[in-house]
């Protein structure tokens, strides 16, 4: 009999990053996002046991510059137009709390004006 070894792991959740057709795009005139630092951070906080970090391509219309999804339980948060390296530390300081209390904190007030809504409508199925 072939056993495997298996662990289970209890994520909080996950930090999408969009690098898509135009989020993050310098050359589309966006300013960089730190994907790099983020990367280093999550390793050197050690997120990736409790919070994922995504690196995606296009999450969706693209009307808005750096954006970032927090997948949180059932309710995802937007966030858009991220172009300062403070907004990114905040995200990181604030999933290493949600990390440290293994539950979710409330967003830092600092991240709660770039808020935003993706999607306006709900997606109804076509009739045949």
């Amino acid at each position: 009999m072939n056993r495997r070894n298996t662990t289970t792991r209890k994520t909080l959740g996950q930090v999408v990053i969009c690098l898509g057709c135009c989020c993050g795009r310098v050359d589309k005139g966006h300013p960089e996002a730190p994907v790099d630092w983020l990367k280093d951070q999550w390793r050197k906080r050690a997120l990736p046991k409790k919070i994922h970090l995504t690196i995606s391509g296009c999450l969706g219309p693209c009307d808005a510059s750096n954006v970032v999804l927090l997948l949180f339980g059932d309710s995802p948060v937007w966030l858009g137009g991220l172009d300062r390296f403070e907004q990114y530390e905040a995200i990181a300081d604030w999933a290493t709390a949600c990390g440290a209390e293994d539950s979710i904190l409330p967003l830092p007030h600092s991240l709660e004006p770039f808020r935003m809504e993706r999607f306006h409508s709900i997606a109804v199925p076509m009739e045949a």
